[in-house]
């Protein structure tokens, strides 16, 4: 398999969303309230669907089920066969998310056939005076980890497919119809980690044109990667595909076979049988690289 694969966004309208993903991302959308452009999604009833090159038309999960390890990679394959574990997304929170956790995964199999949902978030642009409330620009969300998006806060989310959340407080608030959104305390009373930390946020350092290490987990790797001239990377001591989420600038990648544009708040999936990509910077850019040791 030689081609980079870009997929249509799926954009999802929230009670929090605003219109950032629309203006600083160019998502086509003339609502105002999205909340999330799901990049890369194999949850079901929202499988992404290629929009470039010659698979244009093919949905992830018939892609996988086509071309397998040379998509995503043997150990990936091994261990998840025809599903596809992660969910890539863009979130833009106008206003402030429910304060929730996540199952991990013998809980999330048992109750909803689903995987947990270890994440973590990578701050794009926030607003200011907003906040996170675990705080920091990177940091890690393991599962039964209580936390909340502040107002104002846009982010690029790297996640375990699934779509599985524990909402234990809304701030009281009504959706258009007078509504209030379901609460999961009872579900969320064996799920919590109720172990208190001195700091949350993720340190790390970057290094110009040089993929950095900055979350590391069993369900996915993440490196920051600010470039302002020509990288060759090289992915062979990797048996996984790579995804490249684009957090500032734009970029152009290229390998033997195939060239793709990048530029901010666009996703490209690299299948596991390209192994080298060269990085173009149209102007100083920063990309998210993202893959399973």
């Amino acid at each position: 398999m030689n081609q980079f694969l870009k997929f249509d966004p799926i954009l999802k309208e929230k009670i929090w969303g605003g219109e950032k993903l629309v203006t600083l991302l160019q998502k086509a959308s003339d609502r105002k309230t999205i909340g999330e452009s799901w990049e890369l999604s194999d949850v079901e009833g929202d499988t992404s669907v290629v929009t470039n090159g010659a698979l244009k038309g093919k949905n992830l999960r018939e892609l996988i089920q086509e071309h397998r390890e040379a998509l995503v990679g043997t150990t990936v394959y091994d261990n998840f066969g025809d599903k596809f574990p992660l969910l890539i997304k863009f979130i833009d929170a106008k206003k402030a998310l429910s304060i929730q956790l996540h199952p991990h995964d013998d809980l999330a199999k048992k109750r909803h056939n689903s995987f947990g949902k270890t994440e973590m978030w990578y701050v794009m642009q926030a607003d200011e005076k907003a906040n996170l409330i675990v705080g920091g620009d990177v940091f890690y969300i393991p599962t039964g980890r209580i936390h909340a998006i502040g107002a104002g806060v846009m982010l690029a989310e790297i996640q375990q497919t699934s779509d599985i959340t524990y909402r234990v407080y809304d701030w009281d608030r009504q959706d258009t119809k007078g509504n209030y959104r379901a609460l999961h305390t009872e579900e969320a009373i064996d799920a919590i980690d109720y172990k208190a930390r001195d700091t949350y946020k993720t340190s790390y350092k970057k290094n110009q044109n040089h993929p950095t290490e900055i979350v590391s987990c069993p369900y996915f790797t993440t490196n920051v990667l600010p470039v302002d001239q020509p990288v060759e990377i090289t992915h062979d001591d990797k048996s996984s595909f790579v995804i490249y989420m684009c957090v500032k600038g734009q970029v152009t990648l290229s390998s033997r076979y195939s060239t793709e544009p990048l530029k901010i708040g666009e996703t490209l999936l690299v299948p596991a049988s390209i192994k080298t990509v060269v990085i173009h910077p149209n102007q100083p850019s920063e990309l998210l690289e993202v893959y399973i040791k």
